[in-house]
C-alpha cells in the first residue's frame, strides 16, 4: 500500500505525483507539487522558506523570488477554503502553512485506472521533469474534452511529444486507461498507418482495408487516440483521423504534426517556443528561474555536470543563449549538455557556429531528436524540390521578411512571385518557416537554428552569391524609391520597415563589400542606408560602411550624386564620433558644393542644417545666421511649409546662441505654430529637432521660469526625442535650465541619465558634458574635492573634440567652486580663457554669466572695485540680450557685493525694479536670493524709522 494525503474535497498521491479534486486531476508543476507534499507532511504548521527552497531546488540555488512564484501558482490551483481563505498561508519571516487538516491514508497502487481497460504499453513513459508547459497541458487537456479533435502543430524540437505524453497521463483516469499512443516515425509509409492503429487497440483484422473496422470499434468507446508526428504520413492519417472524428464520436484525437491535418473536426494549436527574458531587461541569476526557457537551460546544464553557479554577471548570457535558440526546448537541451564541458561563455560563443547542428543529443532519443540537423532534416526531406529551394533562398534575410522581399528576392524568369508566395505558405504549414505577428502585417521568418541549416543547403545548392546579390540590390531599390519615386514627394517608409532594412543592410553590405561583391552596389548601399543609420543612432555602424565606400570606389564607379550623398553622411557622423574635426567640417562643405552644383534644394538645406549643427557645437555662432538665411531662402524656394518651419527653427537656435532672446523666440514660437512642423517624418528634408529644447532656456532667460521648467521636464523623455542624438541634447539643455532655477536634484538625475544613454551609443563628447553636469552637483554640494576634477576633465575632453559649446557653462561652475575652495587666482585664469574664447566668436548667450563669475572670483579676491565694474558690465550686456534672469543675476551680485553695512541704495532700488519685472518662478533660487535681500533692505528701513 502507498501513502496519500486528504484534505478537505482533495487526495494527494505523493508516489504517483497526482493532485485530486473530487475525482478530477489537477494540474500542477512539479515544482508547486514538491512545495504542497512538504506543507502536507506538516499541515497546520509553517514550514521555513529555506526547508522549502531545499525540498523544491534539492541542487540549485535560487532567491525567495522563485519560491513566491510557485507558491502563487500552488495557490490558484488550490483556490480557496470554505471561508474564502488561501489553503496556504503566508507567516510574514517565517514560511507557508497549509491550513486544511491533513489525513494519511493509504491506497493500492494504480487503483485509480482499472486495469482490464488499460493497454499497457501504449502510452510512453512521463518525463521526470517537464518545464515551461503546465499551462500548454492544462489549456489543451481542457480543450481536447469540448473538441474532441485537437492538433498540437509547431515546428519540430519545440516539445510537441513531451506535451503529448504528458497529456496521455494525465488523462488515463477521464479515458479508464483507454488512451493509444501511437508514434508514427517508426512506420514504413503511409499504407502502415490503419493497421497500426488497429494493432494498438487489439482489433483482428480481417479485411485489406480495417478502417471500417476500427470506427466500429471505437463507435460506442470512450477512448483517446494521440497520433504523435504525423507529417510523415500526413496524407493516410488525415483521412483515418477525419473518419474516426465524424463516426465515432465518443472518441477523442490528439496529433502532433509540424504541419497541419487540414481535416474536418480539427482545431488547431499552435506550440509556443518556452518563455525567454526580453533583450532589452536586466536579468540576474536568480530571475533566470522565472522564465521558462532559461530555467531549463540552468536545470539541464546542472544535469550534465555544470555544477558552477551561474553568477548574476553571467545571467545576461544565459538569456542570450536563449533568444539565440528562439525557446526551442530541444535546441536548449542540446546546448546545455556542452557548458559542463565548454563553460557558459565559450558555449555562447559555439552558437554562433554552425556545427551547433551536430551536436548529439540523449542516446535514447529518437533519431529524428538526435541532432538539430537530423530534426530539421526530417521536415525538410517532407517538401518537395520548389519549396526546397524556397526555402534555402530564404536564409538570405536574417530577420522577419514581407512577403513581397521574398518574391523580389527568390523569383526569376522561371519561378514567378507567386509561386514563391504559394511556396512560403506551404513551408509555413509544414513548419519550416514562421510566423512573425506585427499588427495587421504579415511577416514570415526562420528560427535561428533553421536558418542556420537552410544557409548552409544555399551555399552547397551554389546559388549564396546570385540570391546576395538579389538581396542586396532589394534592398536598395526600395531605398531609393521611396526616396524618389518616378513621381511626386518622397515616400515615408514605416518605422518597422526602417528597422527590417537595418537588420538585413547589415548582412547585404557585408556581401557586397566582400570580394565576391560589387564595389558599386555597396557605396550605393551604404549612401541609400546612411540616413536610416543615422535615425536609429548606429553612427559607428554608419561610419565604417561610408568610409568603406569612399575607399572602394574608382573613378569609374563614382558619380556627383554618389560622391553627394557619401560625403553628406561622413561628414555628420564623423561629428559625433571624431569631434567636430576639420575633416567633418570639409566632407559637410563638399557635399554642400555638390548639392549646388546639382541645383539639389532640399539636399543644400538638409547640408545646411548639418553644418548648423557643427557650428554650433564648435560655438562659431557668427556662422549661424547666416546659414540660417540661406535655409529660409532654399524652403522659400521649395514651397514646403515644413521646410519653413524648420527654418524658423534654425534662426531661433542661431539667435539664441548669440543672446538675441527677443527674436529667438519668436522665431521658435512661430515654427512651433506651424502645423508642419510637428509631422515631419526623419526622412523629409526638413527633418530637425524639437523647437521646445531651446524654446525651454529662452523662457528663463526672459524672465519666465515656470514656463521654462514645464516646457523642459518633457526633453527628459526619450519617447520624445527621434534619436539619440536628440535625446542627449534634450536632456543637457533641459537640465541647464533645472540649474538656473537652482533644481540640482534635477541636474544630477538628468546628467546620470545623459551618461548611461551616451554610453550605451558611444557618443562620448555627450558623456563628458554629463560627467561635467554631475561634477556642477558636487561642485554646488561642497564636495570640491570630487567635483572640481570631474569638471576640468570634462572641459579638457571638450576642447580635444572642439565641443565648446557647453564650456561656458562648466567653467562658470568651475570657477566659481574654485573660488569657494580658496583658489581664487585660478578660477579668474578659468573665467577670463573662458570668455576669451567666447567673444572670439562675437559673443554667446552665457556672456553675461561670465561676466557676472568674474566677479564673484575678483570680489573673492578682494578686488571690489573690478568686481563691481565686471557686474556691471554684465547687467548692461544682459538687458542689452534681452535676459532679464541674467540680468536679476547679476544686479544682486551687485548689491550683495556691498554687504550689510555698506548698502548702495540705487542698487536695491534697480534689483527690486527687476524683481518687480517678473511675473512668476518666485520660489526659484535667483528669485528667492534677491526677495532675501529686498527684504533686509525693508528691515534696515524700518528699524532706521523706529530709532
Amino acid at each position: 500500500m502507498r501513502q496519500a494525503y486528504a484534505f478537505d474535497h482533495f487526495r494527494l498521491f505523493v508516489a504517483e505525483r497526482r493532485l485530486e479534486r473530487e475525482g478530477r486531476i489537477v494540474s500542477l508543476g512539479s515544482r508547486a507539487f514538491d512545495l504542497l507534499v512538504a506543507l502536507a507532511e506538516n499541515a497546520g504548521q509553517v514550514v521555513g522558506k529555506e526547508a522549502l527552497l531545499t525540498r523544491a531546488w534539492p541542487d540549485l540555488t535560487v532567491d525567495e523570488g522563485s519560491l513566491r512564484y510557485h507558491i502563487n501558482g500552488l495557490r490558484k490551483a488550490l483556490g480557496v477554503t470554505q471561508d474564502g481563505s488561501p489553503y496556504v498561508a503566508n507567516v510574514p519571516g517565517r514560511g507557508y502553512c497549509l491550513v486544511a487538516p491533513t489525513v494519511v491514508i493509504a491506497h493500492p497502487p494504480a487503483a485509480f485506472v482499472p486495469l482490464a481497460e488499460r493497454r499497457s504499453g501504449t502510452v510512453p513513459r512521463l518525463l521526470d521533469r517537464m518545464v515551461g508547459r503546465d499551462e500548454d497541458i492544462r489549456k489543451i487537456a481542457n480543450q481536447l474534452l469540448a473538441r474532441r479533435f485537437i492538433t498540437i502543430h509547431g515546428p519540430g524540437g519545440i516539445g510537441k511529444t513531451t506535451v503529448a505524453v504528458a497529456i496521455a497521463h494525465q488523462m488515463l483516469n477521464a479515458f479508464e486507461g483507454a488512451v493509444y499512443f501511437l508514434d508514427l516515425t517508426v512506420l514504413d509509409g503511409s499504407a502502415f498507418v490503419v493497421s497500426a492503429l488497429a494493432s494498438a487497440l487489439g482489433i483482428v483484422i480481417q479485411s485489406n482495408d480495417p478502417t471500417a473496422e476500427i470506427v466500429a470499434f471505437l463507435r460506442e468507446r470512450r477512448a483517446l487516440i494521440i497520433f504523435d508526428s504525423c507529417e510523415q504520413v500526413i496524407g493516410a492519417l488525415a483521412a483515418l483521423a477525419e473518419r474516426i472524428y465524424l463516426d465515432a464520436p465518443a472518441a477523442c484525437i490528439l496529433a502532433t504534426s509540424r504541419e497541419r491535418l487540414r481535416v474536418e473536426g480539427e482545431h488547431v494549436i499552435l506550440l509556443p517556443t518556452l518563455e525567454q527574458p526580453a533583450a532589452d531587461i536586466a536579468i540576474t541569476a536568480g530571475q533566470l528561474l522565472n522564465f521558462s526557457a532559461t530555467r531549463l537551460f540552468v536545470e539541464r546544464a546542472a544535469a550534465h555536470g555544470y555544477a558552477t553557479e551561474i553568477p548574476d554577471g553571467d545571467a545576461p548570457c544565459v538569456a542570450d543563449i536563449c533568444r539565440k535558440l528562439d525557446g526551442m526546448a530541444l535546441a536548449i537541451e542540446l546546448v546545455a549538455s556542452r557548458v559542463a564541458m565548454h563553460g557558459l561563455r565559450e558555449t555562447a560563443a559555439l552558437v554562433d557556429g554552425r556545427f551547433r547542428l551536430l551536436w548529439q543529443g540523449r542516446r535514447t532519443a529518437p533519431p529524428r531528436h538526435q541532432t538539430l540537423a537530423a530534426m530539421i532534416d526530417w521536415s525538410h526531406a517532407l517538401v518537395d524540390d520548389a519549396e526546397q529551394m524556397v526555402f534555402r533562398r530564404l536564409a538570405i534575410f536574417v530577420g522577419p521578411f514581407v512577403p513581397a522581399a521574398a518574391a523580389a528576392v527568390i523569383s526569376g524568369p522561371a519561378f514567378e512571385p507567386d509561386r514563391v508566395l504559394e511556396a512560403i505558405e506551404s513551408l509555413v504549414a509544414k513548419s519550416l518557416v514562421a510566423i512573425a505577428r506585427n499588427g495587421e502585417l504579415e511577416e514570415y521568418r526562420l528560427l535561428d537554428t533553421t536558418r542556420e541549416y537552410a544557409f548552409a543547403k544555399l551555399v552547397q545548392a551554389g546559388e549564396m552569391e546570385s540570391v546576395a546579390k538579389a538581396h542586396a540590390l532589394y534592398l536598395l531599390t526600395t531605398i531609393e524609391e521611396a526616396r524618389a519615386p518616378p513621381e511626386g514627394e518622397p515616400v515615408e517608409l514605416s518605422k518597422h520597415t526602417r528597422k527590417l532594412l537595418v537588420r538585413e543592410a547589415s548582412s547585404a553590405l557585408n556581401w557586397a563589400f566582400s570580394k565576391q561583391g560589387n564595389g558599386r552596389i555597396a557605396a550605393r548601399l551604404a549612401a541609400a542606408m546612411a540616413h536610416i543609420f543615422i535615425e536609429f543612432s548606429l553612427l559607428r555602424e554608419c561610419r565604417s560602411w561610408i568610409e568603406r565606400a569612399l575607399q572602394t570606389l574608382d573613378e569609374g564607379s563614382r558619380s556627383i550624386v554618389l560622391d553627394m550623398e557619401l560625403d553628406a553622411a561622413l561628414g555628420h557622423v564623423l561629428t559625433f564620433t571624431e569631434g567636430n574635426s576639420e575633416r567633418a567640417r570639409y566632407a559637410l562643405l563638399r557635399a554642400l558644393e555638390a548639392a549646388r552644383q546639382l541645383q539639389d534644394h532640399r539636399s543644400q538645406f538638409r547640408l545646411l542644417s548639418r553644418l548648423h549643427m557643427l557650428y554650433r557645437r564648435m560655438a562659431k555662432y557668427d556662422e549661424l545666421e547666416q546659414l540660417s538665411r540661406e535655409a529660409q531662402s532654399l524652403a522659400d524656394a521649395i514651397g514646403d511649409p515644413a521646410g519653413k518651419a524648420a527654418a524658423h527653427n534654425l534662426l531661433g537656435v542661431a539667435f539664441h546662441l548669440v543672446g538675441n532672446q527677443k527674436a529667438a523666440r519668436q522665431h521658435l514660437e512661430t515654427a512651433l505654430l506651424m502645423a508642419e512642423f510637428r509631422h515631419i517624418k526623419p526622412s523629409h528634408f526638413a527633418f530637425h529637432r524639437n523647437p521646445n529644447i531651446a524654446l525651454s532656456r529662452c523662457l528663463w532667460l526672459q524672465g519666465y521660469p515656470d514656463q521654462a521648467v514645464a516646457s523642459a521636464k518633457p526633453l527628459a523623455s526619450q519617447g520624445a526625442a527621434p534619436d539619440a542624438v536628440t535625446y542627449c541634447i534634450g536632456l543637457i539643455w533641459g537640465a541647464s535650465v533645472f540649474e538656473w532655477v537652482g533644481d540640482w536634484d534635477s541636474v544630477e538625475r538628468l546628467a546620470e541619465q545623459l551618461r548611461a544613454h551616451a554610453l550605451r551609443y558611444s557618443l562620448r563628447p555627450y558623456q563628458a558634458v554629463g560627467d561635467g553636469m554631475a561634477g556642477q552637483s558636487l561642485i554646488r554640494q561642497g564636495d570640491f574635492d570630487r567635483g572640481i576634477p570631474m569638471v576640468h576633465s570634462a572641459i579638457d575632453v571638450l576642447r580635444q573634440d572642439s565641443y565648446e559649446m557647453y564650456i561656458p557653462q562648466l567653467a562658470a561652475t568651475l570657477a566659481k567652486g574654485l573660488a569657494d575652495c580658496g583658489q581664487a587666482d585660478e578660477a579668474l585664469l578659468v573665467v577670463n580663457n573662458t570668455l576669451d574664447r567666447v567673444l572670439l566668436n562675437g559673443g554667446a548667450l552665457e556672456t553675461p554669466e561670465l561676466l557676472r563669475v568674474r566677479g564673484e572670483v575678483e570680489l573673492a579676491r578682494g578686488d571690489v572695485l573690478t568686481a563691481r565694474a565686471s557686474f556691471r558690465e554684465s547687467i548692461a550686456l544682459a538687458e542689452e540680450q534681452g535676459a532679464l534672469s541674467w540680468q536679476l543675476r547679476a544686479q544682486t551680485s551687485l548689491a550683495r557685493s556691498h554687504g550689510p553695512h555698506d548698502t548702495d541704495a540705487e542698487a536695491l532700488t534697480t534689483l527690486a525694479h527687476l524683481y518687480g519685472q517678473f511675473t512668476e518662478g518666485f520660489q526659484t533660487e535667483d528669485l528667492a536670493m534677491a526677495a532675501s535681500l529686498l527684504l533686509e533692505r525693508d528691515k534696515a528701513c524700518f528699524s532706521k524709522l523706529d530709532g
